[in-house]
């Protein structure tokens, strides 16, 4: 419940940055169980903000984020197109260290379908999760290399994979043209 309560503070207020969580996770529960705990939580808490900011709107988001700082990813030409948006969120949940916490608000502004943003935003972090989980499990039995190994693995097959979405975007755009 502690551990749980921390993942809601942290994806709530967007103050606390996940990986330190999903590192105590790893420690806690091994790498297996480290994972499935933070995934069923984010997913959890994802689902209950992203409803919430539907209903409430930009008033409830404004409170917990800078309404310039809204406004400016919003108005931005990247989140006009709904299959753009779509992209954009699965490559900036993709890599570690993006702050996913506000793009689970901004979710719930955007012109994409709740189960869509849902599963996007709970199967991106995977890659995310499973390596600060790793880490948990290898710093709790005093294997810190092999932790951070596997992390810096883990970044690269992110990169490759973001570098291969992004190139099929960019093709998709051009034949559409």
């Amino acid at each position: 419940l502690s551990l749980f309560g921390l993942q809601v503070v942290n994806i709530f207020l967007i103050v606390v940055p996940g990986e330190p969580i999903e590192i105590i996770a790893g420690m806690c529960y091994g790498a297996f169980w480290g994972t499935i705990f933070v995934m069923v939580s984010a997913c959890i808490i994802t689902i209950g903000i992203f409803f919430l900011v539907r209903k409430l709107g930009r008033k409830f988001v404004y409170d917990f984020c800078s309404k310039e700082r809204i406004e400016k990813i919003e108005n931005s030409k990247l989140f006009k197109n709904p299959k753009k948006i779509e992209m954009i969120m699965l490559i900036l949940f993709l890599i570690p260290g993006t702050p996913k916490d506000l793009l689970v608000y901004l979710g719930g502004l955007l012109p994409i379908k709740a189960s869509r943003f849902i599963l996007i935003s709970t199967l991106a972090r995977i890659p995310s999760i499973i390596s600060s989980t790793i880490a948990g499990d290898q710093l709790a039995v005093g294997q810190w290399q092999l932790g951070l190994i596997l992390y810096a693995a883990i970044i690269v097959l992110v990169l490759i994979i973001i570098s291969v979405s992004y190139t099929h975007l960019r093709a998709h755009e051009t034949s559409a043209h």
